[in-house]
C-alpha cells in the first residue's frame, strides 16, 4: 500500500520549469538630439557659458554612444585691474553612456559614462595699463590671438525621463579632468571653451531638453 501511495504521489507532482525570456529589442532603437540650457544661462547671466547640441544613438536601450559640439565663449573683466578676457572657440566631446536603470525600457533612466574632449582656441587679454607705485610710470600689459589647446576626461552621470511624446528632459552632473594642454607665453588661459575656468580639475553639470527620433 505504502509503494502505491509513493508511486501515486510522484505521479501527481507537477514540475515547475522557469524560463527567462530572451531580449527581442532590435539593436538599433533610434537616435536623440538634444541641447543645454545651463551654457546659454551662464551666457546671459555671467561672463562666460556655451552653446551646445549633442546627438547620440540608442543600442537596446542600454548603450548611448554620443557626440556633443559646441561653441564656448568668454568676456570677463577684473572690477580691480581692468583686465579684460576675450575668448570664442568650438569644441568637441565624444563618449558612451551606460543605462544602470534595472528596467532598461523604462521612461525613465540613469545613465553613467564618459566623454572625451578637445579645444583648439586663442583669447586676447587687454589691460588699461599696469602703474609702477614706486615711479609712477605706465605699462600697457596686452596680447592678442594667443593659441592654446586642450585635451580632457569627463566623468558623467545623468538622470532624464520622458515627459511626452518624443521629448525627454534630464540633468548631468559631470567631473572633468585635464590631460594635457599647451598655452602662451604669458601663461595658461582663463576661460577654456567646453571646459570652463582653467585648471586641473573641475565639477560642472548640464540641464538637457532631448528629442528622440
Amino acid at each position: 500500500m505504502l509503494t502505491v501511495l509513493t508511486a501515486n504521489a510522484q505521479q501527481g507532482r507537477k514540475k515547475v520549469v522557469t524560463t527567462v525570456a530572451p531580449d527581442t529589442i532590435p539593436l538599433f532603437r533610434g537616435i536623440a538630439v538634444s541641447t543645454d540650457l545651463v551654457g546659454p544661462a551662464q551666457l546671459a547671466f555671467g561672463s562666460y557659458g556655451q552653446y551646445q547640441a549633442a546627438m547620440r544613438v540608442n543600442l537596446k536601450d542600454k548603450w548611448f554612444p554620443i557626440i556633443e559640439l559646441g561653441i564656448g565663449k568668454a568676456n570677463a573683466e577684473d572690477v580691480t585691474t581692468k583686465l579684460t578676457y576675450k575668448s570664442t572657440a568650438p569644441y568637441g566631446r565624444i563618449g558612451m553612456d551606460w543605462n544602470l536603470s534595472k528596467n532598461k525600457h523604462d521612461i525613465y533612466r540613469v545613465y553613467g559614462g564618459f566623454r572625451y574632449g578637445y579645444t583648439s582656441f586663442k583669447y586676447d587679454v587687454n589691460s588699461p595699463g599696469i602703474v609702477d607705485p614706486i615711479w609712477g610710470d605706465k605699462t600697457d600689459f596686452n596680447a592678442k590671438d594667443v593659441s592654446c589647446t586642450y585635451h580632457w576626461l569627463e566623468g558623467v552621470f545623468t538622470i532624464d525621463a520622458k515627459i511626452f511624446g518624443p521629448v525627454r528632459m534630464g540633468w548631468s552632473v559631470r567631473y572633468k579632468r585635464r590631460l594635457f594642454h599647451t598655452h602662451g607665453d604669458i601663461g595658461e588661459a582663463w576661460y577654456v571653451p567646453g571646459y570652463g575656468k582653467s585648471g586641473n580639475s573641475r565639477l560642472g553639470g548640464e540641464f538637457n531638453i532631448t528629442f528622440e527620433l
